[in-house]
């Protein structure tokens, strides 16, 4: 599997970063920072949203796919690797970029974390106020 061919893709959302790469002709195993990719995304509906690219493509047990992700927490990282899968199914064959598209996987949501501000207690959080 080192040295047949494969399709990469790097997905972002928050702060989290996702490289995925997809290797046709394999048996379905998918790893996520060398462990399974069950056992890294065991919350409930996590992995059916990782593997939506794939169940479009129609090839989630025709390949294997492994990802390395990093940064922000688990929706992040969700989304992050959802994203990098739509961008390597997209190099695999190009005839998805429609249905991709409509489903809205190719897109990389912009939201980021906002600064603090001075004088509040979070970005847009201010103290309370006291009148005495």
């Amino acid at each position: 599997m080192a040295d047949s061919q494969y399709y990469e893709g790097v997905g972002r959302r928050k702060s989290s970063t996702a490289r995925a790469r997809i290797f046709p002709g394999g048996s379905g195993t998918i790893t996520v920072n060398d462990r399974p990719a069950n056992e890294y995304f065991d919350r409930l509906g996590d992995l059916t949203e990782i593997l939506r690219p794939l169940e479009i493509a129609g090839g989630a047990n025709a390949v294997d796919v492994t990802v390395k992700v990093n940064g922000g927490g688990v929706t992040g990282q969700t989304h992050a690797v959802r994203h990098a899968l739509s961008r390597a199914v997209l190099k695999w064959d190009e005839n998805y970029r429609s249905q991709l598209r409509t489903e809205g996987l190719l897109t990389r949501d912009p939201r980021e974390k906002e600064r603090k501000k001075p004088g509040l207690k979070r970005a847009r959080k201010a103290p309370t106020y006291t009148k005495r």
